[in-house]
């Protein structure tokens, strides 16, 4: 079951809801009226309040799986960002399971992109030694009929995926930061944003000028 705001994409096999509150029907109602079907599956499409955060928790503590979203910085900016909604730290440590954060980059336009000697300050701000530049395929844009002379064409995603282990749910349990968080999670090999892109960048896929510009320096 599903609770969306809008219903963007009808999907067999789904009963997907639209919120409406005109009528009361939010996301929390929704929710509310989700727990008394007992789904093996529930995605609530946005956690705004604290109803509905106590509301998600309570569906996965009771064996539900529950996919939402928020809007926070990174992956790690959803614990304290549940906690500013008002939800207990010990019921945030013993319900999630992980976050995926993601972000969107611009796609370099396969018909006119061109092959880029990065300099060594880029290089220096992305991290890469100029041995690892030359065994990728950085490009650059440049601007064709089939992309407007914009250089890009579509976006992807990079993205951040942190798995919510016993560490984790200790560090939530003391009301750590984000950042301690996700010290933590990147030294037991988690990938950040800026990871991902790298790799992008030395595919091809993107340029360095959206990876710096779309992400921060790792701690």
């Amino acid at each position: 079951l599903t609770v969306e705001d809008p219903v963007e994409q009808r999907i067999h096999g789904i009963g997907q809801v639209q919120v409406n509150s005109k009528i009361g029907l939010t996301f929390a109602a929704g929710l509310r009226a989700f727990l008394r079907q007992d789904p093996d599956v529930i995605m609530v499409g946005e956690i705004r309040d604290l109803e509905t955060a106590e509301l998600a928790v309570q569906a996965s503590l009771t064996g539900h799986l529950v996919f939402s979203t928020l809007h926070t910085n990174d992956a790690a900016g959803a614990f304290p960002r549940l906690m500013d909604f008002g939800c207990e730290p010990f019921l945030i440590a013993t319900s999630l399971l992980g976050v995926v954060a993601q972000r969107l980059v611009r796609v370099l336009c396969p018909h006119c992109k061109a092959p880029y000697q990065a300099t060594p300050f880029e290089l220096s701000s992305l991290g890469l030694s100029a041995e690892q530049a030359a065994a990728g395929r950085i490009h650059r844009q440049i601007g064709c009929e089939q992309c407007n002379g914009k250089g890009y064409l579509g976006r992807t995603i990079i993205q951040e995926l942190m798995i919510v282990d016993e560490e984790v749910r200790s560090l939530i349990m003391q009301r750590k930061d984000g950042g301690t968080i996700k010290k933590h999670a990147v030294q037991n090999g988690m990938r950040t944003f800026r990871d991902h892109g790298i790799e992008k960048v030395l595919k091809g896929i993107t340029t360095i000028e959206e990876v710096l510009s779309n992400t921060q320096v790792d701690i």
